[in-house]
């Protein structure tokens, strides 16, 4: 009688894992667990949650190394953990952001060392950008043990960087380029998460590269019958027109302009703006709203996941902000959520970019030119007279036919050739 083939080995490297509530963090931990719930077994090696909020989650102390374990007896898997200690800077600017990427290769590399001196092979490394540059821990790896690497870009990090004025010194985004191109060029496989994020990579790679979205929980996120109760449950009127801003709040997102928005339409005062996160620029959009004297901005802490499908269901209209610069180099992830409750959206992003063509294609919501504040106050003027059920209704299906996690991370491990 043959013996029942081994499981699968799937190893993650990346700074950010769940319990981090937002971002890429939140992805990670949904694609480690549903690989453990289809009979593969995982591991992670990451930090102590900090993201959005830029210090250690309790109950994390970020003392010294920690190791977790999650079984799934149903499946016989197991998710093993393994957070590292971290350097978190309270205010990051591109500087410290930089610092920490490179703290934490060292870091890193002690339990890299630790799978391959003890622990039966992994059959897939995925390595998460940003940051860049730790795909050389997965190389590493591979170097003495063997396996295929997927380097997965959420960001363009170091693009986004430049364009953003982050970090100064061409000489130094050269080195980065440099590197950059041979971790791309030396990767058994890369992927990234929208189609102009694809089309830029292969302009530097050379090669093909994979589609690998985000998806979202269609089961746990789903439009509610009766959004007045939403509505009230955080203090609004049934006839309130909320403009909501869910997520992190940083550098890349120009939020600034939601303040602006909100002062030109403060003559209107049914129209309420709600921003709501967690990061290190809230303070400055708090003041920035206090010195403008404005009675319509309200700003919440991020939601928790039990209540959070509520909170969505509350807006009329939902608002990714983006500076123009950084458009086609991230893919906001909040976006996948907001389809999934039906939200529709106001988005700010240059004609040609995935984010426009995703908006206006489905019919999901509105595009404004970036940076562009009359611009967009007058687009949430518009969209709120209209009758948006069909938009709606085009949210809810788009995120039930592409962003199904099942048929997403299937259709990723037909690519990779990882199957059980």
């Amino acid at each position: 009688m043959s013996k029942p083939s081994a499981k699968k080995s799937i190893l993650l490297l990346s700074h950010n894992f769940s319990p981090e509530p937002t971002g890429i963090g939140k992805y990670n931990g949904e694609m480690m667990d549903w690989l453990c719930k289809n009979g593969y077994n995982t591991t992670v090696i990451t930090t102590f949650p900090y993201y959005p909020f830029w210090k250690v989650q309790a109950p994390y102390t970020n003392k010294w190394y920690k190791r977790e374990r999650i079984k799934y007896p149903e499946q016989g898997t197991v998710m093993t953990i393994y957070r590292c200690p971290i350097y978190i800077p309270a205010f990051p600017t591109g500087a410290k952001r930089m610092i920490q990427d490179v703290l934490l290769w060292p870091v890193k590399l002690m339990v890299v060392l630790q799978q391959m001196l003890f622990k039966k092979k992994h059959d897939l490394l995925i390595t998460i950008a940003p940051p860049f540059h730790l795909a050389h821990l997965a190389f590493f790896y591979r170097f003495f043990r063997g396996g295929k690497i997927d380097y997965h870009i959420q960001d363009l990090q170091i693009e986004a960087a430049q364009q953003l004025n982050i970090l100064g010194g061409s000489r130094l985004f050269n080195l980065m380029y440099k590197i950059e191109k041979k971790i791309l060029r030396s990767s058994d496989y890369v992927s990234t998460i929208s189609e102009g994020m694809m089309k830029k990579v292969e302009e530097k790679a050379g090669r093909k590269v994979l589609f690998f979205p985000n998806w979202a929980d269609t089961s746990f996120f789903y439009p509610l019958d009766d959004r007045d109760a939403a509505k009230k449950q955080w203090g609004f009127k049934p006839d309130d027109q909320v403009c909501l801003y869910s997520g992190s709040i940083g550098e890349k997102q120009g939020l600034e302009s939601i303040i602006y928005a909100a002062e030109i339409l403060k003559d209107q005062p049914q129209i309420k703006f709600v921003i709501a996160g967690s990061g290190p620029y809230k303070t400055n959009l708090t003041e920035l709203a206090e010195a403008r004297g404005l009675s319509n901005v309200f700003f919440f802490p991020l939601q928790d996941k039990e209540h959070f499908n509520a909170f969505l269901n509350m807006a009329d209209v939902h608002l990714i902000i983006q500076k123009g610069d950084a458009s086609d180099l991230v893919m906001p992830s909040k976006l996948t959520t907001i389809l999934a409750v039906g939200g529709v959206s106001i988005v700010t992003a240059p004609h040609g970019t995935s984010l426009e063509q995703v908006i206006n294609e489905n019919n999901v919501g509105m595009v404004t030119t970036p940076d562009d504040t009359q611009e967009l106050a007058t687009a949430i003027q518009n969209i709120l007279t209209k009758n948006m059920d069909e938009m709606r209704q085009n949210a809810r299906d788009y995120a039930l036919k592409y962003l199904n996690i099942d048929n997403v991370m299937q259709s990723f491990l037909n690519d990779v050739g990882i199957q059980k």
